[in-house]
C-alpha cells in the first residue's frame, strides 16, 4: 500500500513538472536615460506547450503580466510585462508558465471597448451590448450604430477611438488627470463628470488622417477605404498591461485598377504610455502599392519635422461643431507621428487638411508609431516647444529600445 501511495505521489509530481515551463528574461538599457514602463514581450511558441497562466518575478517580487491570444484560436501567443530600467541597468526576470489555471488578476492600466447601445436607454452602462468583434459587409455603415462610432481604447494617459467607416480615423480624448475613464464616460462625459475632472473629446477630424490613419494614395491625394467587401473591428485584449485593437479590411482596392488586398491593422497601447504602435499586415507583399498617412492640420497649428520620419504639430481648435461651440471651448493638442524611413516615399507639404506622408513597403508589413498630448493634462505638455522637444526624445527611445534576452529552461 505504501509503495502504491509513493508511486501515485511520484506520478503527481511528474504531471506538475511537465505542466510548467520556466525561463529567465534579461532586460538591458543601452542608454543613460531611465526607461519607465518599457514593454517586454515573450513569444510563447518557444514554450512548446499551451500556456494558461504565468508568474513573473523580479528579485522575488511579483510583476504584473498579461497573456494574449492574438489570432483567436484560444491559445495564448504572447506574454508581456513592463520593466522600469535605469540607465545602463540590467535586470533579470524569472518566469513560470503553466498549462493549468487562469491568468492572474492585476490592477488595470489599460482598457478597450466595442459596444452597441440601446437608443431608448439614456443611463450609462445600462443595457449596453459589449462586443468582442463586429463584421459588416459591403454597403453597411455601422458608424451610427456602434457607440462612440467605433472601438475605443486607452491607457492612464490617453484614450482614442477609431471611426467604424470608410475613414477609419483615429480620434482623441484628452484627460485632465491620469486615470482610466472610458468605461465611465464612454467618450462622452456628462456635465457632472466634467465638473468632477473627467476628460473629453479634444480633436475635430472630418476627413483628415486624425492621428495617423492609413489610407490609399492615387498619386495626387489620399483615398478612403470605401471599396471593401468586409470591414471588421475587434478587441484582442483590454488589459491589464496592454490593450490591442484590430481593424480588418477584406478585399480593399486602394486605387482604381489595382487588385484587391486584405489588410489587418493593429493598434497597441501599454500602461503608462501616451504613444501607440501601429502594425499593418497585408495578405501578400505589396511593393507596387502606395499608401498615405499623417496628422490632421489642427487649425492654426505650428509644424515640426526632422525630415527623417518624425513630424508633429501644436494647435487649438474646436473639437465640436455648430451650437456646441458655444458651450465647449477650443482644445489645444500636440500630435506626433514617427515613420521608419524605409517606408517613406515622400513627405507631403502641409495642406489645409493634413500633414501627410506617402508610404509603401517592400514586404507585407508596415509599422509606425503615433503619440499625442492635450493641454488640459496636469501631467503633460503645455507649449509647442516642450512638445517638440518631447517628440525628439520619444523618437530616440523608439530607435534605441531596451535589449531583451530570453533563456528557456
Amino acid at each position: 500500500m505504501k509503495k502504491l501511495i509513493a508511486l501515485i505521489l511520484m506520478s503527481s509530481c511528474a504531471v506538475n513538472i511537465s505542466a510548467q515551463r520556466n525561463l529567465t528574461v534579461t532586460v538591458s538599457n543601452p542608454t543613460s536615460a531611465m526607461r519607465a514602463d518599457a514593454p517586454v514581450v515573450v513569444d510563447l511558441k518557444e514554450a512548446g506547450t499551451t500556456v494558461k497562466s504565468a508568474l513573473v518575478k523580479l528579485n522575488g517580487v511579483e510583476i504584473p503580466c498579461q497573456l494574449d491570444d492574438l489570432d483567436g484560436d484560444n491559445v495564448n501567443d504572447e506574454l508581456c510585462f513592463l520593466a522600469n530600467v535605469k540607465g545602463h541597468e540590467k535586470q533579470t526576470f524569472t518566469i513560470s508558465l503553466s498549462q493549468q489555471g487562469k491568468p492572474r488578476e492585476y490592477p488595470a492600466r489599460t482598457f478597450a471597448e466595442l459596444m452597441l447601445r440601446n437608443p431608448k436607454v439614456t443611463i450609462k452602462n445600462k443595457h449596453d451590448i459589449f462586443l468582442h468583434e463586429l463584421t459588416v459587409e459591403r454597403g453597411v455603415n455601422p458608424y451610427s450604430i456602434v457607440h462612440h462610432h467605433g472601438v475605443a481604447f486607452e491607457s492612464e494617459l490617453i484614450a482614442m477611438r477609431i471611426y467604424f467607416d470608410h475613414r477609419q480615423t483615429v480620434d482623441l480624448y484628452g484627460k485632465k488627470h491620469k486615470a482610466l475613464e472610458i468605461k465611465d464616460t464612454q467618450f462622452y462625459p456628462d456635465e457632472q463628470q466634467l465638473t468632477q475632472g473627467y476628460g473629453d473629446d479634444v480633436l475635430w477630424c472630418g476627413t483628415s488622417f486624425g492621428l495617423g490613419a492609413l489610407r490609399g494614395w492615387n498619386g495626387q491625394d489620399q483615398t478612403m477605404l470605401e471599396d471593401v467587401e468586409y470591414r471588421t473591428q475587434r478587441v484582442i485584449s483590454k488589459g491589464p498591461v496592454r490593450t490591442i485593437v484590430e481593424l480588418v479590411d477584406d478585399q480593399w482596392i486602394p486605387k482604381e485598377g489595382m487588385a484587391p488586398v486584405d489588410m489587418q491593422t493593429r493598434y497597441t497601447v501599454y500602461g503608462g504610455h501616451r504613444d501607440c504602435s501601429v502594425d499593418i499586415a497585408f495578405d501578400r507583399p505589396v511593393p507596387e502599392y502606395l499608401f498615405a498617412t499623417g496628422l490632421v492640420n489642427v487649425e492654426g497649428s505650428s509644424e515640426f519635422t526632422d525630415k527623417k520620419g518624425l513630424r508633429g504639430c501644436w494647435g487649438s481648435a474646436y473639437a465640436v461643431s455648430g451650437k456646441d461651440t458655444l458651450t465647449h471651448p477650443k482644445e489645444t493638442v500636440g500630435l506626433g507621428i514617427r515613420i521608419p524611413r524605409r517606408h517613406i516615399v515622400s513627405e507631403e507639404k502641409a495642406n489645409p487638411v493634413n500633414y501627410g506622408y506617402v508610404v509603401n513597403t517592400k514586404t507585407d508589413k508596415i509599422h509606425y508609431d503615433i503619440v499625442y498630448c492635450s493641454d488640459k493634462e496636469d501631467f503633460g505638455f503645455h507649449s509647442a516647444n516642450d512638445w517638440y522637444a518631447y517628440l525628439k526624445k520619444w523618437k530616440k527611445e523608439l530607435e534605441e529600445p531596451i535589449v531583451v534576452q530570453i533563456a528557456w529552461q
